[in-house]
């Protein structure tokens, strides 16, 4: 019982090192984010046909603190990732090693894609979309709050579920996921990300189906590379 306390006892402090060294490394991102954060903003806002309005002096501040934090997650992915993979090492194989470290890259590109599919594809086709529909009836008056954050709302969470054909393979590595049995909640995994969907876009059907068919189009993707993950697991056991 002793050696069990112990032994739990290394896997928090080992586990409480590797947390203490991510959120260090999001707040040193974070500070040289904000340090290039107007440029940033400047950049995002530079094709822009209106003007965005401030309501408050602390606006700017609350854009700005979003888009350096923003911009920090994104480049802290990697060390989480790979502070992740430290802490599962001890546990895998020395091929499970080696397969699992690949994964540590392709989490921050995927998180990448995300946000440009969000970015460059979803959100001008939802915003033509949403001001079509006010026509001449309505004068366009944006706040630079309001704008980011809905900017962030169409892109954020793409960023996120892109990850998602990486996270199966890596959890398939691990032992945790079955690729069968994904294939047998296909049902209950597309009603997930169909409500997904409806939840992180605006109440309108066409942004509904762009955000569900390239959900769906991921799941899929991740249940068949999980499946290689697999098979080539039980093959190595094999041997």
């Amino acid at each position: 019982m002793e050696d069990q306390n112990m032994k739990a006892l290394e896997h928090f402090e080992e586990l409480r090192k590797r947390l203490i060294i991510t959120v260090a490394a999001f707040f040193v991102f974070f500070i040289v984010s904000f340090t290039f954060v107007q440029d940033i903003y400047e950049y995002i806002v530079r094709d822009l046909p209106f003007k965005l309005a401030l309501l408050g002096p602390s606006d700017i501040i609350m854009v700005y603190v979003m888009i350096a934090a923003v911009v920090a997650g994104a480049a802290t992915i990697p060390v989480a990732a790979h502070q992740t993979w430290l802490f599962v090492r001890p546990a895998l194989s020395p091929v499970e090693r080696k397969v699992t470290a690949t994964y540590v890259p392709a989490l921050f590109f995927l998180f990448i894609a995300g946000l440009s599919f969000g970015y460059f594809v979803l959100f001008p086709i939802v915003l033509s979309f949403l001001m079509s529909l006010s026509g001449d009836l309505f004068a366009t008056f944006f706040t630079t709050e309001k704008y980011f954050k809905f900017l962030l709302h169409m892109t954020l969470p793409f960023g996120v579920l892109f990850e998602m054909p990486v996270v199966m393979m890596f959890l398939t590595s691990l032992g945790i996921l079955n690729p069968y049995n994904l294939q047998k909640m296909r049902k209950f995994a597309y009603f997930a990300l169909i409500v997904v969907s409806i939840l992180i876009t605006p109440p309108d059907f066409l942004s509904d189906v762009l955000v569900i068919i390239p959900l769906i189009l991921l799941y899929e993707v991740s249940v068949s590379l999980s499946k290689m993950v697999y098979k080539r697991k039980l093959a190595a056991a094999a041997n």
